[in-house]
């Protein structure tokens, strides 16, 4: 039965292949095949195997350049060791902004009104100014802004370095910034020598153009040591000068 069955797909097989001869050439299918190829286009000769490239050395490559910059000489980017400053700068610990101190409205007043009576000793001479002292000023950022009338009048026009001087005579060089009318790099410094705090008074007297004496009265201060010197006969200027300061580090 096998047998049979095999030899019966072998005859159909067969008979649907030259079913299907007869009608490739009633169609005329094998001549249109023929003649498909023969019309087919024919390779281009130029399409051969890529050859291998050779690396570029590129110091034989000439490069191109802008017309604007031909003539210019060629940019060195080779690292160049920079020269040590002439002056080291000093390091400063950041400060402990959790144990900051806030000074009352009382102390912040009292010590507004004695730099106030010492600006007043210091005559006419010289233009002066009173800045109180905030957070901002002390800690943190250390941004000093300045009188913006004071700037115009009195400061350069420009960014400048101004120094300050201290009432012991130490001298502290700042960035003034002349749009923003402020003391930038450099006020860190002094105000960490210094000691400053929230509260604090500080006295500025334009000596030069570019120079300040400054004065410092701290809102610590007890107002007893004030009323002693104010019944001795010393003045405020006098008094503030008297004021123990810390030693710069």
């Amino acid at each position: 039965m096998v047998v049979d069955a095999k030899r019966s797909y072998e005859e159909c097989r067969r008979q649907r292949l030259e079913e299907n001869r007869k009608r490739m050439e009633e169609l005329n299918l094998g001549r249109l095949a023929q003649a498909l190829k023969a019309s087919s286009p024919k390779p281009s000769p130029m399409k051969q195997a890529k050859r291998p490239t050779q690396p570029v050395d590129p110091s034989s490559v000439r490069v191109r350049r802008s017309s604007r910059v031909a003539s210019k000489t060629p940019p060195n980017y080779k690292e160049v060791p920079i020269e040590p400053l002439g002056r080291p700068r000093r390091s400063y610990q950041r400060r402990d902004l959790l144990n900051r101190f806030y000074a009352s409205d009382e102390a912040r007043q009292n010590a507004i009104e004695r730099a106030e009576q010492i600006e007043l000793g210091l005559g006419s001479d010289f233009p002066t100014f009173l800045k109180p002292m905030l957070q901002s000023h002390v800690t943190g950022g250390f941004w000093l802004g300045l009188p913006v009338q004071f700037c115009k009048t009195h400061l350069p026009l420009k960014d400048e370095m101004i120094t300050l001087v201290d009432e012991d005579g130490n001298e502290f060089p700042t960035k003034y910034l002349a749009k923003k009318t402020g003391l930038s790099g450099g006020w860190r410094g002094f105000a960490i020598d210094h000691q400053l705090v929230d509260g604090d008074a500080l006295v500025f007297q334009l000596v030069k153009s570019t120079t300040f004496k400054v004065f410092i009265i701290r809102v610590s201060e007890l107002t007893d040591n004030e009323e002693n010197d104010t019944n001795s006969g010393v003045s405020p200027l006098e008094r503030s000068t008297k004021r123990i300061k810390p030693s710069r580090k």
